[in-house]
């Protein structure tokens, strides 16, 4: 099965915690702190891996979670920093935010990589927080959360030639006569319904990959039918090979086809018409396959276009290996048409202003308990150390320092009132 579109959960390793502890040794008296730091929490990282053609793997799986970092131990020492973790994609892998549809990053490249979820860092041990007014802390900071996000994976495929067209024109079957590839062929419509490859290799040592790709409808590039799964594909081919099949039995004009075909093209990406495109006449072993195109030639002629037509019948062989041998000649002359968003997130990136979400928020239940709640406020909580009271003290002394002991006064808090911080709560004390 061929999956181009998946939608994973990646968690990163938190850090491990900072360590208190104390050094006691004989003949040392009064040794002082000696609590060491945690070790550095798990990135998730994509990974490209050219053996892989699908998505498919992704369709069993969607959580992916990094190991958190070791905890610090006596004596001074680190704990342990985890493992990244690598999750293999197959190269032409867009990866886009799935909340806020931001571009992450476009993989293209064996081995290369993106770090979709960065681990936390360490936390400190009590070594850090001696000094003259306590020489013995019992302080240690929790180490810190991992990022955690959505992301949505596409892929589209890395072929040098794509073949378009209305369905049944006879692309599979080109395919097929031309590579080693075996799809999938019959005489009814939409028989490819997801895009296959095969390397065309020449008697001259020229070689291509060759691509396959769902047949186009009318209204393809507003999604009807299988066209947004044919245009996203057909992004990154080099030479379109646009087939348009001659036969009078089906009853369709080659030329309309032709102009509808594109016709989404243009709306999907103007971009793609600006690609070498050669417009191949299929079927020509049928009957009055010849007097159609010498319509369509001077439909074409009055239209003004000029692309290169070439006569092909894969049943018979005819005029496939002058066909190749142009479409090589072609690829040589061609260079690669980068994507408009992959090429901005290469070469530059777009800071904009976004107004700085406030620190905490505090609202009150219906049982009179006042919830403090915000991203910074929360991780402030959870790398805070509360298993011994000199943490318990620091926590106090930062949320009096961020302005939340005045905020709850002025919210009604009176002493005794219930404050809850994530899963912890505590009695306001004025």
């Amino acid at each position: 099965m061929f999956v181009d579109q998946v939608k994973i959960d990646v968690k990163a390793g938190k850090g491990g915690d900072g360590a208190v502890a104390f050094r006691r040794e004989k003949f040392v008296p009064l040794g002082g702190p000696a609590g060491g730091d945690g070790g550095r929490g798990g990135s998730v990282i994509l990974v490209v891996d050219e053996g892989l053609r699908t998505l498919m793997d992704f369709r069993y799986r969607h959580h992916f979670k990094a190991n958190s970092g070791g905890n610090g131990q006596n004596k001074q020492m680190y704990g342990r920093g985890a493992e990244d973790t690598f999750v293999q994609v197959p190269p032409g892998t867009t990866v886009r935010d799935a909340e806020t549809n931001e571009l992450l990053g476009d993989l293209t490249e064996d081995g290369q990589q993106l770090v979709i979820a960065k681990g936390g860092r360490g936390g400190r041990g009590n070594m850090h927080f001696a000094n003259a007014r306590n020489s013995a802390p019992e302080v240690a900071e929790n180490g810190e959360p991992g990022e955690e996000r959505s992301i949505q994976l596409e892929l589209k495929v890395l072929a040098d030639v794509g073949l378009v067209g209305f369905p049944s024109v006879g692309k599979s079957t080109l395919l097929s006569v031309v590579t080693s590839a075996k799809p999938k062929i019959a005489s009814y419509q939409f028989t490819t319904l997801v895009p296959n490859l095969g390397m065309v290799q020449l008697d001259d040592g020229r070689d291509f990959v060759l691509a396959d790709l769902p047949g186009l409808i009318e209204g393809a590039s507003d999604g009807v039918g299988l066209g947004i799964q044919f245009l996203r594909h057909v992004e990154r081919t080099r030479v379109v090979l646009h087939l348009i099949e001659m036969d009078d039995q089906t009853g369709r004009d080659p030329f309309e086809d032709y102009q509808q075909i594109n016709h989404e093209l243009e709306t999907y990406d103007p971009k793609i018409l600006e690609r070498p495109q050669v417009i191949v006449a299929t079927k020509m072993d049928l009957p009055g396959s010849s007097e159609l195109l010498a319509e369509f030639k001077q439909k074409l002629a009055a239209a003004g276009d000029t692309h290169e037509i070439f006569e092909i019948s894969s049943i018979t062989h005819q005029g496939v290996q002058s066909l190749m041998n142009k479409t090589a000649d072609l690829l040589a002359e061609t260079t690669e048409f980068p994507m408009g968003d992959v090429e901005e997130v290469q070469t530059q990136k777009l800071y904009q202003y976004q107004p700085e979400a406030p620190a905490f928020i505090i609202e009150q239940d219906e049982y009179g308990t006042f919830i403090v709640s915000g991203d910074k406020v929360e991780k402030l909580f959870k790398m805070s150390n509360l298993d011994h009271q000199d943490g318990v003290m620091r926590f106090a002394r930062q949320l009096r320092s961020m302005g939340i002991d005045e905020a709850l006064r002025e919210s009604g808090a009176h002493d005794g009132d219930l404050v809850a911080i994530d899963n912890f709560t505590f009695e306001f004390v004025e």
